[in-house]
C-alpha cells in the first residue's frame, strides 16, 4: 500500500536525492532481475557496501512533508550511510560494522512469527517481502548519541506485514529479536550487551504508516552493516529502536523486555521518542550533529514527525515515559 500524506508542501524522495546518486540508482535498477516488487534472490553474494550486486526493482516513491524533509534535509551519500554505523553485533566502534560484517551471509533468512496471533510459524525472507510493493522512504534518522543522517530507505510498511499473521485482540505490543550467532557476529562473543538484541513497540506504533521494515537503501540491498537483510525503521524514535537483522517477531500482551532499557534504564527508556527537552544523563539532546556538516542543528520534537505521531502519546508525560 502506498501511503501519502497529502499536503501542498509534499516532496518526492527523488526530488531531494542528489542527482549524481539518483542517476547511479537508475543504473542499479537496470540490472534488476525481477520486475514489480520482487527481489532477485538467487546466488546472492556478500552484501558489503560496495559488493552488493542484486538490486531492487519496482520501487514506488512516497511523498513526505517539507516539515519533515525540508530543503536542508539532503540525503547523506551511500558510502557515509553504509560506513558509519551502530551495530554492536559487529563491534562497538562506528567503523567496526563495515569492517567486521563483510563476510556475513544474510540469505537464506527465516523469521519466526509467534505469540498472540492467528498464524504463527516460520517464514522465509523472500516470502515475507514478496507480496508487498516496495517503497522508497527518505527519512531523517536520529541517534541517541546526538548525531543524525537522512537516509533513502527501501522497504514495506510494517503494518502490512503484521496483518498477514492476524494479531489477536489482546496483542498490545510487538517484540523483535536479532539473530544470535557469535560465529557470524563477532561482537556477540563478549558481554557488551545481554544477547540477543531485543526491541519492542506498542501495537499502535508498529501499525503507524511511518513504521517500515527496510530491506534496502539507495536502490541496493541493505548492506550487512546496516542490518541485512531486514531491519525496523521508526523514524520518530532514536536509532537503537530500529532493530537490525530480525529473526523473531512476537505479539505480546505485556510490555516486552528490550535490550537497552534493561541494560541502562536511566538512559534508555522503552519509548525512546526523539525529545529535545529530555536530556540523556551524559549529554543534551537539544541539538544534533548531522553527519557531513560542521555546525550543529536544533533537534526537532519527534525528529520532525510531530504532526504525524504526536496523537499516539496524547496525555502521556513524555519526560517520565522517555
Amino acid at each position: 500500500m502506498l501511503i501519502k500524506f497529502k499536503k501542498a508542501s509534499d516532496a518526492l524522495g527523488s526530488e531531494i536525492t542528489p542527482k549524481s546518486v539518483f542517476d547511479r540508482r537508475r543504473e542499479f535498477l537496470k540490472t534488476a532481475a525481477v520486475a514489480g516488487a520482487g527481489l532477485a534472490l538467487g546466488g546472492l553474494p556478500s552484501f558489503s557496501a560496495r559488493a552488493a550486486r542484486e538490486k531492487l526493482s519496482g520501487v514506488k516513491k512516497t511523498k513526505w512533508t517539507a516539515e519533515s524533509l525540508g530543503p536542508t534535509d539532503q540525503p547523506n551519500d551511500f558510502d557515509t550511510i553504509s560506513s558509519y554505523n551502530n551495530f554492536y553485533e559487529f563491534g562497538t566502534g562506528k567503523k567496526d560494522p563495515v569492517a567486521n560484517a563483510k563476510d556475513f551471509k544474510p540469505l537464506p533468512w527465516t523469521v519466526e512469527i509467534g505469540g498472540l496471533c492467528g498464524k504463527p510459524g516460520k517464514i522465509g525472507f523472500e516470502d515475507l517481502i514478496k507480496p508487498h510493493a516496495l517503497e522508497e522512504r527518505v527519512y531523517r534518522f536520529r541517534c541517541v548519541e546526538a548525531w543524525s543522517m537522512v537516509v533513502p530507505w527501501v522497504g514495506i510498511p510494517l503494518a502490512d506485514a503484521l496483518k498477514r499473521f492476524e494479531p489477536a485482540a489482546d496483542a498490545k505490543y510487538v517484540a523483535f529479536e536479532t539473530l544470535f550467532d557469535p560465529k557470524r557476529m563477532p561482537g556477540q562473543r563478549g558481554p557488551v550487551l545481554d544477547w540477543p538484541y531485543k526491541e519492542g513497540l506498542r501495537m499502535d506504533e508498529a501499525m503507524h504508516p511511518l513504521t517500515i521494515l527496510a530491506v534496502g537503501l539507495y536502490g541496493e540491498m541493505l548492506p550487512n552493516q546496516n542490518g541485512a537483510p531486514l531491519r525496523l525503521i521508526v523514524p520518530w524514535k532514536y536509532g537503537f529502536k530500529s532493530i537490525k537483522s530480525i529473526v523473531s517477531i512476537k505479539f505480546e500482551s505485556r510490555l516486552p523486555k528490550t535490550t537497552w532499557s534493561g541494560s541502562a534504564p536511566s538512559e534508555y527508556g522503552f519509548y525512546s521518542n526523539v525529545n529535545p527537552t529530555v536530556s540523556h544523563p551524559r549529554w543534551s539532546q537539544s541539538s544534533e550533529r548531522r553527519i557531513g556538516e560542521i555546525f550543529r542543528r536544533e533537534t526537532k520534537m519527534f525528529n520532525g514527525y510531530e504532526e504525524e505521531v504526536a496523537s499516539l502519546y496524547a496525555g502521556m508525560d513524555l519526560k517520565k515515559l522517555f
